[in-house]
Formats: C-alpha cells, sequence, structure tokens
C-alpha cells in the first residue's frame, strides 16, 4: 500500500517511511545561540519531547513566553529531531525569544488516532504541572506560565486546535490554575471534507491525495467528515470553546490545503460565539510548509517576524 509522498506499508505490515526519517542531535546550536535537549514526558507511553530555550537565559532574570509546538507531518512522519524541524524551532526561539516545547507524539498507522491527541495532552498537562510544582529547570527557573502559546503546523495546528478546546473545557483543574494561553498560531492547518472547496474542486489529483492520507491514520466510519479532519461538521465541538482570545492563522497561496485554513479563520471571526482576535495571513507565492522545507527564503524568514511579533505583542 502506497501512501504518497510519506510512507509505504508492506504486506506483512511493516511501515517503511519514505520522510521524515533522519535525526538532528540535540545540543548548542551555534548560528542562532540556542540550547535543546530531549526529554521523557511519558514514561507508560515512552513519549518524549525537545525542549529549547536561547542561550543567554541565565544571564537574565526576565521570564519568557512558552511556546508548545506540534509538528506536522499528516500524523504518520517526522519527529522534533527531524533536521528540518529541528532547525526551524532553533531559528523561531531565537526570533521570539521564547522557550519552546516540541512535543514527540506517536505515529500513526503504528499508533492509529487518537494517540497524537493523548500524548499531546500528555505533554500541555507535563508542562502546566511545572507552574506550581515539576523538576524541569529549564521551565521553572525560564518560563512565564501567564504566557503559554500553543502553535503547530499541518497535522500538527490540527492538535493545537483541539488542544485549545480541551484546555477551555479544563481550566478549572488545579493544574491548569497558573497556566494562561494568551494565543494559538495555526500554520497550514491540516483539516479536510468530503466535498471540495475552493480549489479543491480544481484539482482532483490532490484532494484524491490528500484523502488517502485520513484513511490511513485515523480509521473511522466517517472518513474524511470525522469532526477530527473536518471541525466544520455539525458534531465537532464548538469554536466557542476555543480557549485563547487571540489566533494566528496562517495560510499558504498554492497549498491545496489552504481553503481549510481560511474557513478557520472565518469561522472563529463570523460563524461562532467565539469572542477574540483572530488574524488572517497568506504567504503568496508559498505552498505547503514552505518555510519549513525553504528557511533562508524571504518569505519564511517573514513568516517567522511574523510568529514572533504575534507572541511578543500579547499581554
Amino acid at each position: 500500500m502506497e501512501v504518497p509522498p510519506y510512507l509505504r506499508i508492506h504486506s506483512d505490515g511493516t511501515v517503511e517511511r519514505l520522510a521524515g526519517t533522519q535525526v538532528a542531535p540535540p545540543g548548542l546550536d551555534l548560528e542562532t545561540n540556542v540550547l535543546s535537549k530531549d526529554i521523557l514526558i511519558q514514561p507508560q507511553t515512552s513519549v518524549t519531547a525537545r525542549l529549547y530555550r536561547p542561550n543567554n537565559t541565565n544571564h537574565n532574570h526576565t521570564k519568557l513566553p512558552l511556546l508548545i509546538y506540534f509538528h506536522g507531518g499528516a500524523f504518520c512522519i517526522s519527529s522534533p529531531a527531524d533536521p528540518l524541524y529541528h532547525n526551524s524551532l532553533n531559528r523561531l526561539v531565537s526570533e521570539a525569544n521564547v522557550v519552546a516545547l516540541s512535543v514527540n507524539y506517536r505515529l500513526a498507522p503504528e499508533h492509529p488516532l487518537p494517540a497524537a491527541y493523548h500524548d499531546s495532552w500528555d505533554a500541555i498537562q507535563w508542562a502546566a504541572s511545572h507552574s506550581f510544582e515539576g523538576h524541569e529547570t529549564w521551565l521553572k527557573e525560564n518560563v512565564d506560565f501567564d504566557r503559554v502559546f500553543l502553535a503547530g503546523d499541518s497535522a500538527g495546528a490540527n492538535i493545537a486546535h483541539f488542544m485549545a478546546i480541551k484546555l477551555h473545557h479544563s481550566s478549572g483543574s488545579s493544574n491548569m490554575k497558573f497556566f494562561k494561553i494568551p494565543g494559538l498560531i495555526m500554520i497550514h492547518p491540516y483539516f479536510w471534507g468530503k466535498e471540495p472547496i475552493g480549489v479543491e474542486a480544481t484539482d482532483p489529483e490532490r484532494k484524491k491525495m490528500v484523502d488517502k492520507w485520513w484513511e490511513l491514520v485515523c480509521p473511522s466510519e466517517k472518513g474524511n467528515d470525522d469532526p477530527l479532519i473536518n471541525p466544520f461538521v455539525e458534531e465537532a465541538p464548538g469554536f466557542e470553546s476555543v480557549v485563547c482570545n487571540n489566533v494566528l492563522v496562517i495560510v499558504a497561496e498554492r497549498d491545496i490545503l489552504k481553503e481549510r485554513g481560511k474557513l478557520y479563520h472565518k469561522t472563529l471571526v463570523n460563524n461562532s460565539a467565539w469572542k477574540g482576535k483572530a488574524e488572517l495571513y497568506e504567504a503568496e507565492g508559498e505552498d505547503h510548509d514552505f518555510h519549513i522545507f525553504n528557511p533562508d527564503s524571504d518569505n519564511a524568514k517573514s513568516l517567522l517576524k511574523r510568529i514572533a511579533a504575534f507572541i511578543n505583542n500579547q499581554d
């Protein structure tokens, strides 16, 4: 079974990943002066994360925002250690002057959804515990827990959305008492649906390809109208439950997923009871995750600056 361009499943059930398998070690990145290390989040599931901080944090006592990041890859490839993501997080941490936690959730098809959502929630709870206890000094000494941001690209943006809703419903729990989420950053979000909208209807080959991804990662009778991939269906959780007051939605002009990103922004602003402020940022002439694959481009650098401004302009 081929699931282009990501993986191949052999007749004996062996999964061969065709992308996202390379690994970059943590440590000091000399270009950005950002430190990173790998940490264990949940021993029972072996879920880990890569933690980042500017190398100069010990020289002053200013507390920094915390960015909890969920990587992309259609829920089935890549990791925080992927050199592309490792490089991107180093640059983002440097540009925005934040501490970042990049979550290494389990991948489908070996771990079908909702495993990735459960792992991501475990990571959020682990981070939140450091607002009143916990043992990780990088968080306890350097993080302002009144300024925690959720972010992700592609499948990671999908995860970020549902974590923002789960946080709303968990806001009264003791774990979240000192943990505030002023903003959500949705980069090229991976949402979909059975019926095409906008440019999806004019690109049947790419639509067929995207249709196949969800069939692999989430065995569901509802297919591409499962609420986890189509948050606009009636049975999906309401957008009014998005926990934060500020959302930045980022789309790319040539990305087939852009229609869903634009619809996400429109739903927040016009078609829900959510009361916050949502901004839409579109990168002209670019395709999906261009900033990950071509980080030295002018548009990629502009995108990082836009994200950094969003983080640092929130109260």
